[in-house]
């Protein structure tokens, strides 16, 4: 298989054959992905500031 025919055949697969989502699927989906990032980035900033108190009070005490 020559590099055109490839891109030929690509181009028609795209074009033709794939099924593309909704807009309105992917509004949905990018705000699920940017709730859960916000949820997991509070979850791990807590947890860090969590051990950075632990770990102060823990080498305070001696």
């Amino acid at each position: 298989m020559n590099i055109q025919q490839f891109v030929k055949e690509s181009w028609t697969e795209v074009t033709e054959n794939v099924t593309w989502p909704k807009f309105s699927e992917l509004q949905a989906s990018s705000t699920l992905v940017l709730v859960a990032s916000l949820i997991f980035a509070l979850v791990v900033g807590l947890m860090d500031l969590g051990f950075k108190e632990g770990l102060e009070a823990f080498y305070q005490s001696f």
